[in-house]
C-alpha cells in the first residue's frame, strides 16, 4: 500500500486526546515498510499544529518536541514536485473541490502516485471519492 499522509492523519499519531486505532494502524504499516507521500509544506502545517497545541495546553512542549523526533523517524517520502503542480492541477482541484491549496495538495499528490489519501478531513475524503482516489481510513 502506498500513502499519502495528511497533517489529520498524523496529528492522531501525536496528539493524545486524537489518537485513534485507524491512524495507528496506518502508522504501523508505514514503519512496516509501506511507502508514504507528503508534500512539501507538511511539515510546516504538522509543525505549526503541534505549536498550537502546546500554547493551547493541550501537549508540553516536551511532548511536542518528542512528537516531532517521532514523525522524523518515519520513512516519508517529500514529494518534490508538489509546487509545480500548482497551475497545472492543484489550483483546478482546490476550485473544483472549494478546498484550500494546501488541502488539494494531497489529492494530486495521491492521485498523481495512485496512492490512497490517509486523512480525517471530511471535506478532503469527499474531494478524493469524487476524483475515484482511493481514501483510508474509511468513514
Amino acid at each position: 500500500m502506498t500513502y499519502v499522509v495528511d497533517p489529520s492523519l498524523a496529528l492522531a499519531w501525536l496528539l493524545p486526546d486524537e489518537h485513534n486505532k485507524e491512524a495507528e494502524a496506518i502508522r504501523l504499516e508505514i514503519e512496516n515498510g509501506a511507502d508514504a507521500w507528503i508534500p512539501i509544506h507538511w511539515w510546516f502545517e504538522v509543525g505549526n499544529a503541534l505549536l498550537m497545541a502546546e500554547r493551547r495546553g493541550r501537549i508540553t512542549a516536551e511532548q511536542a518536541t518528542h512528537a516531532l523526533t517521532l514523525l522524523d523517524a518515519l520513512s516519508l517520502e517529500e514529494d518534490e514536485e508538489t509546487a509545480e503542480q500548482i497551475p497545472a492541477r492543484t489550483f483546478s482541484l482546490a476550485r473544483k473541490h472549494r478546498l484550500t491549496l494546501y488541502d488539494a495538495a494531497y489529492l494530486e499528490l495521491a492521485q498523481r502516485r495512485g496512492a490512497s489519501l490517509a486523512s480525517f478531513d471530511s471535506q478532503l475524503l469527499d474531494a478524493a471519492a469524487k476524483e475515484g482516489v482511493c481514501a483510508q481510513p474509511k468513514e
